[in-house]
């Protein structure tokens, strides 16, 4: 009773004053455990019971299997499968469905399939289950061949299949399931696939479509839901209407971590880290206890605001107060605090003191720093580094060619190039992409077909002349290849994020917002020209690049040209 009811530490108390337990008290306790997600206490419990010389009924072994699947516990699962395949038990099809659900979510869908196969009557739960593991794996066709061989459907084997795409990152694909959906005219009685699609939308950058779930939301009832109103405030942070997700974050009438965590992580990538720093004060009013990526987010806003003190207090907040271990993650946020801000010895010391191997995302916060600072020394000395640790990423390459180039050192520049070669590794195209509100839009950098090419081209030229006259100079350090300057600036003028900008000016409502999407870091000239764009045309710009929102309006940027 006082597991169902949550009380955890009176059934503790009450499980510990037994004089004799038997399997049913095993199993409740197990239970309890498992439903106050305490996960991995079940499966320490597990050999207390065997000391008992109790032997685990199908009830326990699949309490055990739950705690395996939800901790990602595959070798101890697999041991726990064993004993159940040598017990009187073996047989039980609600264990082996509790099996297929572990195995799926530990990744390995071949052995759920197994599994799954032995059961004689098949529920829609372990259907489920085989649909999360196929989609979540990549596995499509034979996600979709399973769904189309069931007899019957329900919504949670929708929501298994669209929330297994939407983990893989196969989001267009959970977006097509969730329209097929509304086509089959399915009960959405449950809110949850709607937080998946959301969640598709908002890696998707899928602003309108976003919006149309949302009234989707509103028409089914749902705005109420704490976990829909949380996908809902990470979907419009992420897809740039940071004032939909904080009015949306207002309206709330019950907040929890997520809640919080996602307005101010969302506050910290739009530039707003004042207004970050803020809510997390109010979170603290409200008596939420911050969790690991609430502070990651808060160091983050620090970073681009160049809090260096602030961030430094709330990195030792979080180990004193809160007990919360740094991660690897939270040290590379605070060794891009230092390096953005200059602090590059500060930097070089955090990277060799911290209780973790660096990776090629901290080396790499380094490498830009000493790039931005023009400390070319040391950034030969951490690319060495970052390349002995054998980068996947082209990224340190990139930098260090940038820092060459930006020298005009062009024999540096070309020995890099042939390491690349040799490392047989590519610098990503970069493309920007545009939502006109009918269609989204992608344009390459460089590319000779595009829509409305001789317009955009045409409306970019007239950008340039009245730049020119406001004081605007290309700024062709950005271009790497060792060329005439008017070829340097010819290659600036057809980056992709300018012609995405050209092309929401020239199809988009006037005085609406232009939001651009672009998979690499801004370049500096381009950041230079949508301000001028923004004051010449009275357009409001927002450009999500690979690491922030930029938010430009009347000349000026929201990052304060720190980025």
């Amino acid at each position: 009773m006082y597991g169902k009811c949550g009380l955890l530490d009176n059934a503790v108390q009450l499980f510990d004053e037994m004089p004799q337990r038997d399997l049913a008290s095993w199993a409740s306790i197990f239970t309890a455990h498992n439903e106050a997600n305490q996960h991995q206490t079940t499966l320490s419990l597990f050999p207390n019971m065997l000391l008992d010389t109790l032997w685990p009924d199908h009830f326990v072994f699949a309490s055990i299997v739950k705690a395996c699947a939800n901790l990602g516990a595959l070798k101890v699962g697999k041991q726990v499968h064993s004993q159940f395949l040598k017990s009187v038990f073996s047989h039980d099809d609600v264990v082996k469905s509790s099996l297929v659900d572990m195995y799926a979510k530990c990744g390995v869908p071949d052995n759920a399939k197994s599994v799954f196969d032995e059961i004689l009557v098949k529920n829609l739960i372990c259907s489920s289950a085989m649909l999360l593991g196929y989609a979540r794996c990549g596995r499509k066709h034979e996600a979709i061949e399973l769904l189309r061989k069931l007899p019957e459907k329900n919504l949670q084997c929708w929501t298994a299949l669209i929330s297994g795409f939407v983990q893989n990152g196969n989001f267009i694909d959970a977006i097509d399931v969730f329209l097929e959906v509304r086509r089959e005219g399915v009960d959405m009685r449950d809110p949850f696939i709607l937080s998946s699609v959301i969640g598709a939308c908002a890696s998707l950058a899928a602003l309108q479509l976003g919006k149309q779930i949302h009234r989707v939301v509103l028409g089914l009832g749902y705005e109420s839901s704490l976990f829909v109103s949380n996908a809902l405030v990470d979907m419009y942070a992420k897809c740039s209407d940071i004032s939909e997700a904080k009015r949306i974050f207002d309206s709330m009438l019950m907040m929890d971590v997520v809640s919080w965590t996602s307005i101010i992580v969302g506050m910290a990538q739009h530039g707003q880290a004042i207004e970050a720093l803020s809510l997390y004060d109010e979170m603290i009013s409200a008596g939420i206890k911050p969790n690991e990526v609430t502070f990651v987010g808060l160091i983050y806003a620090c970073s681009h605001v160049g809090l260096v003190n602030k961030g430094k207090s709330l990195f030792k907040s979080m180990i004193e107060d809160y007990k919360l271990s740094p991660s690897l993650q939270h040290y590379t946020c605070l060794l891009d605090l230092f390096s953005r801000s200059g602090h590059l010895k500060d930097a070089e010391n955090l990277l060799n003191t911290m209780p973790f191997q660096p990776d090629e995302a901290v080396w790499a916060a380094l490498l830009s720093a000493c790039k931005k600072h023009g400390n070319t020394e040391m950034g030969v000395r951490v690319a060495n580094c970052l390349l002995i640790l054998g980068p996947k990423d082209p990224s340190a390459c990139i930098l260090l060619s940038n820092t060459y180039a930006g020298a005009a050192m062009w024999e540096n520049v070309s020995k890099l190039r042939k390491l690349m070669e040799n490392l047989e590794v590519r610098k990503e195209p970069g493309y920007s992409s545009i939502d006109s509100g009918k269609e989204l839009t992608t344009f390459y950098a460089g590319e000779a077909l595009y829509p409305m090419k001789d317009e955009i081209v045409e409306l970019l030229k007239e950008f340039d002349c009245e730049m020119r006259k406001r004081g605007y100079i290309p700024d062709t350090t950005f271009v790497l290849h060792d060329m005439e300057q008017q070829e340097k600036e010819r290659q600036l003028f057809w980056h992709s994020e300018r012609l995405a900008v050209a092309y929401g000016l020239l199809r988009t409502v006037r005085g609406s917002v232009i939001r651009v999407v672009k998979n690499l870091r801004i370049c500096g000239d381009c950041h230079t020209v949508i301000k001028f764009i923004s004051s010449i045309t009275g357009r409001k710009i927002v450009v999500r690049d690979a690491n922030r929102f930029h938010h430009f309006d009347d000349g000026k940027c929201s990052c304060n040209d720190f980025w």
